[in-house]
């Protein structure tokens, strides 16, 4: 009877071992998954940051490129174009484009036309073909038949520098020896009653504002 007991008593205890290494090894097997496979906080904190990507097709500012309703006149390709104008002093570059034939007439009359492209830095204020129209027609065959008039009106509209818009603001003095006001900021500027249509166009030695009439001095 005592062997039957004892031999119960080491099975119960042989089982009930057993049956705490199969936990113990399930718990250690639990840890080392725990310790080795990282929690998705740790994950998303580690991940680096991804920068933004800089687009490479930004457009232009105002300030880099031409800027007004008149611009829809001007060429898109060509040598009347803003890029092809870029490559001509500014008397031929007027020359080539389609809303400024009036005021290249008036420049060539005038014995301007080599003085303007010689100089080394100019903004001018470009009257368009509309703009000289607006002037009736025998005042403004007068004026073409008066060099000295006319050379006075020219020079009027010239600035012996080179302005950006932020810069064009102010009181300007022009090449006939008097002043322009030029108001407004951005991409709106006004002379007086006459406004800017096209901004900013370059040529090869001046800074162009196109503008919609004809800046009279007082003469």
């Amino acid at each position: 009877m005592n062997t039957k007991l004892r031999t119960r008593s080491m099975g119960l205890a042989a089982l009930a071992l057993t049956a705490s290494m199969g936990l113990a090894a399930c718990g250690s097997e639990s840890d080392t998954e725990s310790a080795t496979e990282p929690t998705t906080s740790e994950s998303t904190s580690e991940a680096p940051a991804e920068e933004p990507m800089e687009s490479e097709s930004e457009e232009p500012m105002a300030s880099d490129a031409p800027f007004g309703p008149g611009c829809a006149g001007v060429p898109t390709e060509g040598e009347g174009s803003v890029e092809g104008m870029a490559d001509d002093p500014v008397a031929t570059a007027a020359s080539n484009n389609p809303l400024l034939k009036t005021l290249v007439a008036a420049v060539t009359e005038a014995g301007l036309v080599d003085t303007l492209n010689s100089a080394e830095a100019l903004t001018v204020f470009a009257p368009t073909d509309d703009a000289f129209a607006a002037i009736p027609k025998k005042d403004l065959n007068a004026l073409l038949k008066d060099k000295e008039a006319l050379t006075t009106v020219l020079t009027h509209h010239v600035i012996g520098e080179r302005l950006a818009p932020d810069a064009v603001a102010g009181e300007l003095e022009t090449l006939a020896g008097d002043t322009l006001t030029v108001e407004g900021s951005g991409e709106e500027f006004t002379i007086g009653e006459a406004s800017v249509v096209c901004g900013n166009v370059q040529t090869a030695n001046a800074t162009v504002y196109v503008v919609d009439q004809v800046l009279m001095p007082q003469m």
